[in-house]
């Protein structure tokens, strides 16, 4: 099973850095948060191990955080190598993930995982800029985006 550095290190590889196009440790949480979701629902398992919490800013896998902490809100430089090793089925995820995710601002991928169940059930009862380790549970995240999934007859 992948870490969820080995996720962030691969929408780190994704981008098209010739277009100019980076990514913040902001979004790159954001994205990771996504590709746990939707492994749950289209996999019906994790892609990662690591738990996810919703911190003030949205939820976050502590691990990537820690790594990529010193960039704050600045562009993450390219990984020094790109040798990822993903199952057919995790790339598909991930894809998916990139399709319906990778265009959209840091900023934007914080409002929409604010306005949305998982985060918002880890984070009941705490001021908004309060810190806390809550757990956001992946019963949570499955049930919430499945809903979404649209399954064709």
């Amino acid at each position: 099973m992948p870490s969820a550095l080995d996720v962030a290190k691969y929408f780190l590889c994704r981008i098209d850095r010739d277009a100019g196009d980076t990514i913040s440790a902001l979004k790159l949480q954001k994205l990771v948060y996504y590709a746990q979701a939707w492994s749950l629902v289209l996999r019906d398992k994790p892609l990662f191990p690591e738990e996810i919490q919703a911190w003030p800013h949205g939820p976050v896998v502590y691990d990537v955080w820690n790594n990529y902490k010193d960039h704050k809100h600045t562009a993450i430089p390219e990984p020094e190598a790109c040798d990822l090793d993903f199952s057919e089925d995790e790339i598909e995820v991930l894809e998916e993930v990139w399709d319906s995710y990778g265009e959209l601002s840091a900023r934007r991928l914080e409002k929409l995982t604010h306005d949305e169940q998982p985060w918002q059930e880890a984070r009941r009862g705490l001021d908004p800029g309060e810190k806390s380790q809550e757990v956001i549970s992946h019963e949570t995240m499955k049930s919430y985006y499945e809903k979404y999934l649209l399954v064709e007859a």
